[in-house]
């Protein structure tokens, strides 16, 4: 990313929050060594919103899971606000496809397990959580148990599990694959409203072209393996964005130019 080249002060909002720097992720196998991701470098802005997007096996969760912690780069290196990434961080929150939600806890109760780990009174962290499950609109079912919620409900709790521990990076892997359309879309535009009140900096995945236009400002474009950056893209479209946004002219040129890359790496994939 080009620095300032002016005698002037820098401006602190072009200091990247993330700098991911040469990562490298190979794994071995039975057949032989399969390099995951192959250079992968991505400066991400404070409060920026990322989709990445590529073809199956690209590397895309693997790059996520590095991000966490969850697993470690076999050379590169990662830094968030300078500090380079040794495992998981409760600074670093999670939202899987899968919601890993606890089932023998409510809805309130799993939000507040995060928080009950800081060092935070009773009230702060029934707060905190009353006020993450009203933001997803889930006040009314805060005394539920997860079997009684349906899958977009579920997602939604764990959207605010990881909210409520306020990390300085939410990365979220395909969170909304598992849904239905409809259920996918109403929280695409809750997610949207959440992003522009909290301004989380967000690490998105997803297979979806259409979801990542709708909600990032920039989209990676991620090669077949080894994965590699081949392209990003701006998003110059406005927010507060809505789903007649998806009717827009710039919306289908920007959702066409990602999404004949991605359908070329999928091909190359294929050969």
């Amino acid at each position: 990313m080009a620095g300032n080249q002016d005698n002037m002060m820098p401006d602190q909002n072009n200091v990247p929050k993330v700098k991911i720097r040469n990562v490298t992720k190979t794994y071995s196998s039975k057949r032989g060594d399969v390099i995951a991701l192959n250079g992968f470098n991505l400066d991400i802005k404070e409060n920026e919103f990322i989709c990445v997007v590529g073809p199956s096996g690209c590397g895309k969760s693997t790059m996520l899971n590095i991000l966490a912690g969850l697993d470690n780069a076999t050379s590169g290196e990662i830094l968030v606000d300078g500090n380079v990434i040794h495992g998981p961080s409760p600074d670093r929150g999670v939202v899987f496809q899968q919601y890993a939600l606890f089932p023998w806890l409510t809805v309130k109760k799993n939000v507040e397990f995060g928080l009950r780990l800081k060092k935070l009174s009773r009230q702060e962290v029934s707060d905190i959580a009353d006020h993450y499950i009203e933001m997803v609109g889930l006040q009314d079912f805060k005394n539920s148990y997860p079997k009684e919620l349906s899958g977009g409900m579920k997602q939604r709790v764990a959207i605010a599990r990881a909210y409520a521990m306020q990390p300085k990076l939410l990365l979220m892997d395909e969170p909304f694959g598992a849904l239905d359309a409809q259920t996918r879309t109403q929280l695409q535009s809750e997610l949207l409203k959440t992003w522009e009140e909290e301004r989380r900096t967000c690490f998105f995945i997803t297979h979806d072209v259409e979801e990542a236009v709708i909600l990032a400002q920039r989209v990676i474009i991620m090669s077949a393996r080894p994965g590699r950056i081949i392209d990003i893209v701006d998003i110059d479209i406005p927010y507060p964005r809505n789903q007649e946004t998806k009717m827009e002219p710039k919306f289908f040129e920007l959702k066409n130019k990602i999404w004949s890359q991605v359908y070329n790496q999928y091909l190359e994939q294929r050969k």
